[in-house]
């Protein structure tokens, strides 16, 4: 059998603009690879060498020194820096197909459970669980996930959400803003076994059951400018624990200084002996958020943080030992206190409110 033959390709017409720019992207080692290729293709063929002998030249195929010369050709230099788009393969689930799956996904459920999952729904729409989560995603829609609200119906809503806001965004000149509250019912748990190490590539382990050894109440004062926090623990939270702890503040604050308090509407804060001294203490001032807006104490995040990182995975075989525990992260806590950033201006709150309410009306 004869060899094929090919007639010698003409060499490549390439610019001196772009031959720099090729030869800058051969030099350059931050060119990639497939890009330094093609470059060095187009440039030996401008030095007139045969399509096959570039081929063998490169260890690439002829047909592929043929696209690249004919993609410089076309586009110049910039089409040998991005591979040419591909069609894929066309879709099979129509808008048709993928509504019905939105729709179910938003207005029912099956009958069986409170959602719908992934494969429940793809049973039920006769497609695979991957189109599903697909259409899930591209629609962010997340049925396996719910989050708890709570609207307050407090009359004096607006004035105290201003009142507390303003606290946080504009606290006055040469007073302190403190964020109070308590944590009740703070249990000593022993676990009934030892905890199992942490091993590689096993967690953890821990009974599932648990002694318990008595409670604390956690008083607590959160300073919203510097993060430093004043506690107290005590074996009740009654007015008589809380003016105690009203006393700690009294104590551990500049005497010349303004005290503003951030309180919730427990009746203990609220105890005709606790506004006694509040009536012989003048530099302390009162700010109660709304009735059922918690969230609005900046202290409950200082909460959160001991809970996850101290308390809940504790063991403590007494109350004076799980005592010393809260002591001691409120004293590291406060070596390098970092204060909680309240950004939410309370116009900004009014108006995801108005929405939640506007959803609640119309069931959407």
């Amino acid at each position: 059998m004869l060899p094929v033959m090919w007639n010698p390709a003409p060499a490549l017409r390439v610019s001196r603009e772009d031959r720099e720019w090729l030869e800058a992207l051969v030099r350059s080692g931050r060119t990639p690879q497939r890009v330094a290729l093609r470059a060095h293709l187009v440039l030996r063929a401008a030095e007139g060498r045969p399509n096959h002998a570039l081929a063998k030249e490169l260890g690439v195929s002829r047909p592929t020194v043929l696209l690249w010369r004919q993609r410089y050709v076309a586009a110049g230099v910039a089409g040998l820096l991005r591979d040419a788009p591909r069609p894929g393969r066309k879709k099979r689930i129509g808008p048709e197909k993928v509504e019905a799956i939105v729709n179910a996904t938003l207005q029912t459920t099956p009958p069986d459970a409170t959602h719908w999952s992934v494969r429940t729904l793809a049973k039920r729409q006769r497609v695979s669980p991957a189109t599903v989560h697909r259409i899930w995603q591209a629609h962010n829609l997340q049925p396996h996930r719910v989050e708890t609200f709570k609207l307050s119906r407090d009359p004096a809503f607006v004035s105290k959400l201003r009142d507390i806001v303003g606290l946080y965004l504009n606290p006055p000149a040469k007073a302190l803003v403190l964020s109070v509250d308590e944590k009740s019912q703070i249990q000593a748990l022993d676990r009934t076994q030892p905890i199992l190490p942490l091993r590689p590539g096993v967690p953890a382990r821990q009974t599932h059951d648990y002694e318990r050894h008595g409670t604390t109440t956690l008083f607590a004062a959160l300073n919203i400018l510097e993060g430093h926090v004043i506690e107290r623990c005590q074996s009740r939270h009654t007015h008589t624990e809380f003016i105690a702890f009203l006393a700690t503040i009294d104590q551990q604050t500049p005497r010349r200084q303004d005290i503003h308090l951030i309180l919730d509407n427990y009746g203990t804060h609220k105890h005709p002996t606790v506004k006694t001294w509040l009536a012989e203490h003048p530099r302390f001032h009162f700010h109660f958020t709304p009735t059922g807006a918690s969230w609005l104490n900046l202290v409950e995040r200082f909460f959160a943080e001991i809970t996850r990182k101290r308390l809940r995975r504790g063991t403590f075989r007494s109350v004076p030992a799980l005592i010393a525990a809260i002591r001691s992260y409120v004293r590291e806590h406060n070596k390098d206190p970092r204060p909680f950033i309240w950004t939410a201006t309370a116009s900004a709150i009014f108006r995801k409110i108005k929405r939640c309410k506007e959803a609640l009306e119309t069931g959407h």
